[in-house]
C-alpha cells in the first residue's frame, strides 16, 4: 500500500516566530523524496507534523486523503524515525524491536533479522549503551523494517560511519523496488544520497523554495567558463547563483531556462558547459549574505 501527503497553506508558529510559512505540496504515494534546508529551515516541523507529533497551527495536512493528527488509522501507517531518536534509553534493543512490531502493523520481524545481522546491533544491549553509530543503526533498522506505508527519516543515519550509511542507502533503495512505498528523506549528506531521490522539496526559513523532479532541478543549473565577456553575454536573463574570474577567465554558475539557442551561442563563442550537482545547486540557491564563498 502507498499513500499519498497532500498539504495546503501549512503554518506553524512558536510563539510569535513562524516556523514553517505558508507551505504547499502535493506528493504522490510510491516515491523517494529528499527535502532539503538549512539548519532552522523548518524540515524537523514539517516532518514532525507530517508525523502527527505536533498540530500545525493553520492550514492542512492529508495523509491518504486524511488529517493525520489524532487520526489511529493514519498514525499507525507513519513511521517517522529522527537522529535524535525516539527509543527510551532503558530498555533493552530487542525490547525496543519488539514495541516496534506492536506499533506498526506492516512490520517485517525477518527483514527486522536480517537488518540487525547487517548491522552489527547487539540486542541484549541497552539503548543507553549504544554507541551513537549503533543508535543510528537501530532507528533505521526500526523504519526500514516497519514497512510503513509512508516512512520518514530525519537525519537518521548520521551517526552511521559511511560502509554502514552506504548499506542503509543499498538497503532502502532495494527495499523499496521489492516493497514500494513512500520515502522522505531530510539530509544534509546530498553528495552521498542525493542519487536516491526521484523528487527533491528545499525548504528556506519556512517556506517553499523548489519542489521539482530531481532530473529537472539539476537541468537548471549550469556552470558556465570562459572569456569574462562572452560569459556575461550567454548569462544575460538568467539568475546567477556564483562566479569566480581569473584574469580574463570567468565561470559563472546560472539557474534558469538555458536554451537551445544560448546554448549553441556558448558554443560558437568557445564557452564551456558543465553540469552542476544537486549539493552545488542547493548551496547557491540558499545561500545568505554574508555567507563566505
Amino acid at each position: 500500500m502507498t499513500l499519498g501527503i497532500e498539504v495546503n497553506g501549512l503554518r506553524l508558529d512558536y510563539g510569535k516566530f513562524a516556523a514553517l510559512r505558508d507551505v504547499s505540496f502535493k506528493l504522490q504515494g510510491g516515491k523517494i523524496y529528499g527535502l532539503l534546508g538549512r539548519n532552522g529551515s523548518g524540515k524537523t516541523s514539517l516532518l514532525s507534523i507530517l508525523a502527527s507529533f505536533r498540530k500545525h497551527t493553520g492550514g492542512s495536512v492529508a495523509i491518504g486523503g486524511e488529517a493525520p493528527f489524532e487520526n489511529a488509522r493514519i498514525v499507525e501507517q507513519v513511521c517517522f524515525i529522527q537522529e535524535s531518536g525516539h527509543m527510551t534509553d532503558g530498555v533493552k534493543v530487542r525490547d525496543a524491536l519488539k514495541l516496534a512490531a506492536s506499533c506498526w502493523p506492516n512490520w517485517d520481524d525477518d527483514y527486522a533479522d536480517k537488518l540487525i545481522r547487517l548491522f552489527n546491533l547487539p540486542v541484549k544491549k541497552r539503548v543507553m549503551a549504544l554507541s551513537r553509530g549503533m543508535k543510528s543503526a537501530l532507528g533505521v533498522t526500526l523504519g526500514l523494517a516497519s514497512r510503513a506505508p509512508v516512512t520518514i527519516f530525519d537525519e537518521a543515519y548520521l551517526g552511521m560511519d559511511a560502509p554502514s550509511r552506504y548499506a542503509f542507502y543499498e538497503e532502502l533503495l532495494n527495499d523499496y523496488m521489492e516493497n514500494p512505498r513512500t520515502f522522505i528523506l531530510s539530509t544534509h549528506l546530498i553528495e552521498e544520497v542525493g542519487s536516491l531521490f526521484e523528487e527533491v522539496l528545499v525548504l528556506d526559513e519556512g517556506k517553499l523554495l523548489f519542489h521539482e523532479e530531481t532530473e529537472a532541478l539539476r537541468s537548471r543549473g549550469a556552470a558556465i567558463t570562459g572569456p569574462a565577456e562572452a560569459v556575461d553575454r550567454i548569462a544575460e536573463g538568467l539568475t546567477v547563483l556564483g562566479e569566480q574570474k581569473l584574469g580574463r577567465t570567468k565561470s559563472v554558475t546560472v539557474f534558469g531556462a538555458l536554451t537551445e539557442e544560448k546554448r549553441k551561442a556558448a558554443q560558437s563563442e568557445g564557452l564551456e558547459f558543465g553540469p552542476v550537482s544537486l549539493q552545488d545547486l542547493f548551496v547557491h540557491l540558499t545561500k545568505k549574505r554574508g555567507d563566505k564563498q
